[in-house]
Parts: C-alpha cells; structure tokens; sequence
C-alpha cells in the first residue's frame, strides 16, 4: 500500500491533534511493544508512537521496523515521534 501526497497531506492534518498512543523506552521495539501497536493501529488507522532511541540511526531503524512489522505506512516523523497509517476496511475513517 502506497499513500498518495494528497493522501499524506490529509492524514499529517489529522495527526497534528494526536498524541502519542505508544511509546517505545529503552527496552526497544519489544514483542509487547509490537502488539500494542498493532492493536492501536487496528482500531484508530492513524496512530502517533514516540520513540526513545540512543541515536538518529537507532529511532531511524525502530521506526522502520514498526511500519514494516505492522504493514503500515510511514506518514511523518518529527524529532522522536512518528506517524502511522493502514487503511482499515471495516472503518475507512481517513479515505
């Protein structure tokens, strides 16, 4: 699944009022982790996951990890946190 840029644009307008529903610590991208995420992501669509990471590299590949474990796209990331969208069929909330 590939988001269109207008797609984007709409989805970073709706995930400016979020706040951060996950937070991966210093424990890292963990199984639990993982789950919440995908419940979070199953229910809302749009979900925003806070990422504490030693460095740029680290968050970089936590956040890549988390798009590819939960078969979702990657809308934004700004400082630490990150933006996720997947398309549920039975919502459609952000079509």
């Amino acid at each position: 699944m590939t988001i269109s840029n207008l797609q984007k644009k709409k989805l970073k307008f709706h995930a400016h009022r979020l706040k951060p529903v996950v937070r991966v610590g210093q424990s890292g991208l963990t199984s639990t982790v993982l789950d919440e995420i995908e419940l979070a992501i199953e229910h809302h669509e749009l979900i925003k996951v806070k990422v504490s990471a030693a460095d740029r590299d680290d968050k970089k590949l936590i956040i890549q990890r988390i798009a590819e474990q939960t078969s979702s796209e990657i809308v934004q990331t700004i400082g630490f946190t990150a933006v996720f969208y997947r398309e549920n069929n039975d919502k459609k909330a952000y079509s």
